[in-house]
C-alpha cells in the first residue's frame, strides 16, 4: 500500500487519549492516518523513516501545506485498537510488535523499526487490529 492521499474511515474500538501536536511545514495530515513526530518535534504522516517517533492516529484532516512549522496543530489519538492494512501478516503474529510502513500500513518488520503498537487481532494477511501505543506508552 502507499501513503494516504485522502481522509480514511478507520474502524476503532475502545477509549482513546487525545493530544494536540504542531504540524510540520508543507505537510498535510489526513484523518484517521498514522502520525509521527519528526526529529524537529513536528507532526508528519508516519513512515518507515529513521529518527521519527510514532504518536498515534489523527482524528482530523489538517492541511498545513502552505504553512510553516507549527502554524497548525492536529489532534492525535492513542491507546486504542484500530483496523489498518498490513503488508503481510499471519495469526501467529498476534501479540507481537508491529511497525509503520507508511501512514496507513503496518507490518511485523520495517527498515527503521518505527513501532506503532501490538497486533491484537488477525483479520487477514492484509489487515488486522492494532493497539496503538502512541504517546500514552
Amino acid at each position: 500500500m502507499t501513503a494516504a492521499a485522502a481522509n480514511r474511515l478507520t474502524q476503532h474500538k475502545g477509549d482513546m487519549q487525545l493530544q494536540s501536536f504542531p504540524v510540520a511545514a508543507t505537510t498535510t495530515i489526513y484523518k484517521d492516518t498514522l502520525c509521527s513526530l519528526n526529529s524537529s518535534g513536528y507532526l508528519v504522516p508516519a513512515s518507515d523513516t529513521a529518527s521519527t517517533v510514532f504518536m498515534g492516529m489523527s482524528t482530523e484532516k489538517v492541511d498545513n501545506s502552505a504553512g510553516a512549522n507549527g502554524d497548525l496543530s492536529c489532534v492525535v489519538g492513542a491507546g486504542f485498537r484500530a483496523l489498518f492494512a498490513a503488508s503481510s501478516i499471519t495469526q501467529a503474529l498476534v501479540g507481537t510488535q508491529v511497525e509503520a510502513i507508511d501512514d496507513q500500513t503496518f507490518d511485523e518488520t520495517s527498515v527503521n523499526t518505527i513501532a506503532i503498537g501490538k497486533l491484537v487481532e488477525f483479520v487477514s494477511t492484509t489487515s488486522g487490529w492494532v493497539y496503538l501505543k502512541g504517546f500514552t506508552a
